[in-house]
């Protein structure tokens, strides 16, 4: 089957490659998938996008006329995809439900650690000889109060790893996972309750119009002086500048991203020899105690092969007329 692979990263190629085995005709693109590259998938039955990638009820419609009957999806979220516009032309749908919650599990515990031992002003201080260990101090996770906003797969290990340093977890969600109040002693309570009595909040949940903003200027006021949020989910779940003003006047103790709700065409690009024009993020890089990474908690050797793998049986079932477990309703 002929597929144009939209945001090809240089990371991800050999691993699609290697999964893909010359099964299909995959056409590389570094290029984000946008209402000018949509004609870059000429020839194609179907195309493979990315968390950045459009495929907006305009896009979908120039895809439709091109002959794009199938799209696969390299990200479990689908939230860039106008669903019942697909429908209604007809293209099918696919994603990646889970390649690896560790690894997104495990780059939370990292941004957690990394900010609350200040190891980035560490480092940097080393580096300067200077060996001062004056305004570096920490605090003990253990007996922490932790509260989760949402666990599925992801917040599920969260949970499995904080509950192992000792903190106390509260967690927030549609339904409770009585596998985790048995073994951990999660207590699962109202989004207002876990704002006010946690230390660090971090977010799992999807982004929808329900969750849009879920992180506001009201949930901040309800939060604990001096909390740490932390969001390694989707952008759109915090409103930013809302945070910026939490940060300012210290309710918000430490911040860590590793999303941003307006990423797309900044994320997963090298930008460094360019004036950064979002206002928005050069602001929060002014405070040394906001860490963000651009989008790589997936970022592991064991998510980007199950990436690829699903990806390509995604493609096969397509091109086999079969229904897929991980078809987009």
């Amino acid at each position: 089957m002929k597929t144009t692979v939209f945001s090809a990263h240089k990371f991800e190629e050999a691993h699609l490659v290697s999964a893909n085995n010359g099964k299909h005709e995959l056409k590389l693109l570094e290029l984000r998938l946008t209402e000018n590259t949509a004609s870059l998938a000429e020839g194609a039955e179907a195309i493979s996008l990315f968390t950045s990638d459009d495929a907006s009820e305009k896009v979908l419609e120039k895809l439709s006329a091109l002959g794009v009957k199938y799209i696969a999806l390299r990200t479990a979220g689908y939230n860039n995809v106008a669903r019942e516009k697909a429908k209604e032309l007809g293209i099918k749908v696919s994603r990646v439900p889970a390649y690896s919650p560790y690894a997104i599990a495990e780059h939370t515990v990292a941004l957690i650690l990394a900010l609350n031992r200040k190891l980035i002003r560490a480092h940097n201080r080393v580096r300067d000889m200077n060996f001062s260990l004056n305004g570096l101090t920490g605090f003990d996770l253990n007996g922490k109060t932790v509260g989760i906003i949402g666990t599925g797969k992801i917040g599920a290990i969260l949970v499995k790893i904080l509950h192992g340093f000792g903190c106390k977890i509260l967690a927030h969600d549609t339904s409770e996972d009585v596998g985790l109040i048995e073994k951990y002693g999660v207590r699962y309570t109202d989004c207002e309750t876990l704002c006010a009595e946690s230390d660090i909040i971090s977010l799992h949940v999807p982004l929808t119009s329900g969750t849009k903003h879920l992180i506001d200027t009201n949930q901040i006021g309800m939060m604990k002086k001096g909390v740490m949020l932390i969001n390694t989910s989707r952008g759109g779940l915090v409103d930013t500048k809302a945070v910026i003003e939490g940060l300012k006047t210290g309710k918000i103790g430490y911040f860590g991203m590793d999303v941003y709700e307006e990423e797309e065409g900044l994320f997963f690009e090298d930008r460094s020899d360019e004036i950064l024009q979002d206002d928005v993020i050069a602001r929060l890089m002014t405070f040394n105690n906001v860490l963000i990474t651009s989008h790589q908690a997936f970022l592991t050797d064991t998510a980007l092969t199950n990436i690829a793998e699903t990806t390509i049986y995604n493609l096969d079932c397509f091109e086999k007329g079969k229904n897929s477990e991980n078809e987009v309703s």
